[in-house]
């Protein structure tokens, strides 16, 4: 009889961390992960995904992986963008509990132990809700508008000020890595799982070093790939704002004829009232062009098929862990 082998032990923990530039903050996090993880988990292990880093981040953290074998990278060929570097981590996780989090220390590893708390009580997904932010007054307000306005727009429930920052059953993350999109807004598929979720208030610190990568156009993308995403309503808008504007050129018509009929108008109305006319509608047109223009595009990056990121080298990671 041939000896028995033992099954692979399950890790109970994973965490995912995107990183960009990130070479001076990444000690500091692994240092503060572990000193946060090891009392309260039996395993676990952290996946740092370097997204087209110009920094030494990948250096960096290749040292830290060689001293510490709980620390895996994934290195992009290029940058592919933070969601994608979230949706690599997903795939290659192996813990029965998977936290993501950001690299700049911007979310405190010191509440993760919250999180699993709440786990522990029966949830499947908790969520950081952000109380406080250190950013310039602008960005709160685009922040707090924007929330705002997706929950006005989507048809399930995307929690206010909630961020990336969570953690996630086996199940929950399974899930996720089962939808195929491109175009990714993660915490609105974390949404649409549904399964239990709650949220848990902090309040967000300051990046530790450097400027974050993530730019205003960068965010303005993001807010578009959450719009047309999880909404069809600026359609249903579109439609509804033509048949408003045809009813009133209807009605200023039904005007037009009243008025010569009764020689109210003995001559064609001036040019001011058809300039305004034609640049209301020309302006209605192109909105409606780029709206429509915005769906058609995520359908061509569907179609194409392309994978969502390139692994250039993978360190602790075997390729045949990827969850498909």
């Amino acid at each position: 009889m041939g000896a028995q082998t033992n099954p692979t032990p399950t890790l109970e923990l994973s965490v995912i961390i995107p990183v960009y530039n990130s070479a001076d903050i990444f000690p500091e996090l692994h240092r503060r992960l572990v000193s946060v993880l090891e009392p309260a988990v039996k395993s676990f292990e952290i996946i740092a995904v370097v997204d087209g880093c110009r920094d030494r981040s990948a250096e960096v953290i290749g040292g830290i992986a060689g001293k510490d074998p709980r620390v895996k990278m994934i290195e992009f060929s290029r940058n592919f963008g933070h969601q994608a570097a979230i949706t690599a981590g997903l795939e290659f996780t192996s813990g029965t509990t998977v936290i993501i989090m950001d690299d700049d220390l911007e979310d405190p590893p010191e509440i993760l132990p919250r999180f699993l708390a709440k786990l522990d009580e029966g949830y499947d997904v908790v969520y950081g809700i952000r109380k406080r932010r250190h950013r310039p007054l602008p960005y709160r307000v685009l922040y707090r508008l924007f929330y705002r306005l997706l929950g006005s727009l989507v048809d399930i429930h995307i929690p206010y000020d909630a961020g990336d920052f969570c953690a996630m059953r086996r199940q929950v993350v399974e899930t996720m890595n089962a939808m195929p999109e491109s175009n990714r807004y993660l915490r609105g598929m974390r949404a649409w799982c549904g399964f239990r979720q709650t949220g848990l208030e902090y309040d967000r610190g300051e990046r530790l070093a450097s400027e974050s990568g993530y730019t205003l156009k960068k965010y303005l993308a993001l807010a578009l790939d959450a719009i047309f995403s999880f909404s069809y309503k600026p359609l249903k808008f579109v439609s509804l704002a033509g048949f408003l504007v045809a009813g009133v050129s209807f009605l200023y018509v039904m005007r037009l004829i009243v008025g010569r009929l009764t020689g109210e108008f003995n001559q064609v109305p001036g040019w001011a009232s058809l300039q305004v006319s034609i640049l209301v509608l020309s302006g209605i047109h192109l909105i409606s062009i780029g709206i429509v223009g915005e769906y058609l595009a995520r359908i061509y990056d569907e179609v194409k098929q392309r994978p969502k990121f390139v692994i250039k080298k993978a360190v602790g990671i075997q390729r045949e862990q990827r969850h498909d």
